[in-house]
């Protein structure tokens, strides 16, 4: 009797955990569905909406649990092990990659577009062209200036690339502010003649309704790279084709960093980031992709 009870709680068993599995099965992450976290970086949420949109709408089984934090932020949920995939406006450092790595979780990372940095000023403010070595200048702590410099975050990835260039490693100035987000920089800088707003590029492509009204009131700076030996270096605004000449002196490489260490929904987004659509996806926002996608034309002899 003990031995007939004690088969069929084993099968009772067995049956519950292939259940559980298949269930599992059911809702873990797939190369196209099911879900997943992935954190990006704020500075870029114009272009990897769009990118989210598209993927999505082919694959409507894929539900990303999405969060967009400042580049500080999301280095430390990686470092901490609580988000596994990410896109920064920069790549991870050999420390930052040798701690993923003894934490048996190795980075791939991967590029897939350039952005540039966008200098930007109330429309009737004077100062529209400034020199490479004036702008590394306004972030040194001995640079007297009546500009206020406007940020979309205090740990946003864009004040951490003008500080890398500028070779400092702290901000102790008055004149330095930070914002919710990039929108509220455009607002700030559309009413203030005396401030300078720093933000990506691809927030000036698509103005939402929310914040088009501000950008029509705002100008883009020219920037000149006056530490270059080429004769015909002029001051240069962000643009598509400045970024593909490597013309403009402000300009990043927006990276995937992908720890999860399978096959699932981040490597499937990875793969679409890369593929030929999701590239024509960031050709079309005005950004350069990292591959531009192939242009097919079909000549006839006969008209």
């Amino acid at each position: 009797m003990k031995s007939r009870n004690l088969i069929s709680f084993s099968c009772t068993l067995l049956l519950s955990i292939v259940i559980a599995s298949c269930n599992n099965a059911n809702t873990a992450d797939q190369f196209t569905s099911g879900s997943y976290r992935f954190v990006f970086d704020e500075s870029l949420s114009p272009i990897l909406d769009q990118e989210l949109y598209v993927f999505k709408s082919i694959y409507p089984d894929a539900k990303p649990d999405v969060i967009y934090q400042p580049e500080n932020k999301i280095l430390d949920l990686m470092l901490n092990n609580k988000a596994r995939f990410a896109v920064m406006g920069r790549t991870l450092n050999p420390d930052e990659v040798k701690v993923l790595n003894n934490r048996n979780l190795p980075p791939q990372i991967g590029k897939i577009a350039e952005d540039a940095i966008a200098l930007i000023v109330g429309k009737n403010s004077p100062d529209s062209l400034m020199l490479l070595s004036e702008v590394k200048s306004l972030f040194l702590s001995n640079t007297k200036t009546s500009k206020n410099l406007v940020f979309d975050s205090p740990n946003s990835s864009i004040i951490n690339y003008l500080m890398k260039l500028s070779g400092t490693n702290q901000l102790k100035q008055k004149n330095v502010y930070a914002l919710k987000n990039s929108k509220e920089v455009i607002k700030y800088v559309a009413t203030h003649q005396d401030a300078v707003g720093f933000i990506s590029y691809s927030w000036l492509l698509e103005p939402d309704t929310d914040y088009a009204s501000a950008a029509q009131n705002i100008s883009v700076v020219g920037v000149k790279d006056d530490n270059t030996k080429n004769i015909n270096n002029s001051y240069v605004k962000p643009s598509q084709s400045a970024l593909a000449l490597n013309q403009y002196p402000l300009k990043r490489t927006i990276y995937i960093v992908d720890c999860t260490g399978k096959v699932g929904l981040g490597t499937g987004f990875a793969s679409f980031l890369q593929s030929e659509r999701g590239q024509k996806i960031i050709l079309r926002s005005g950004l350069l992709p990292d591959s531009l996608p192939r242009r097919e034309i079909n000549i006839k002899k006969d008209l």
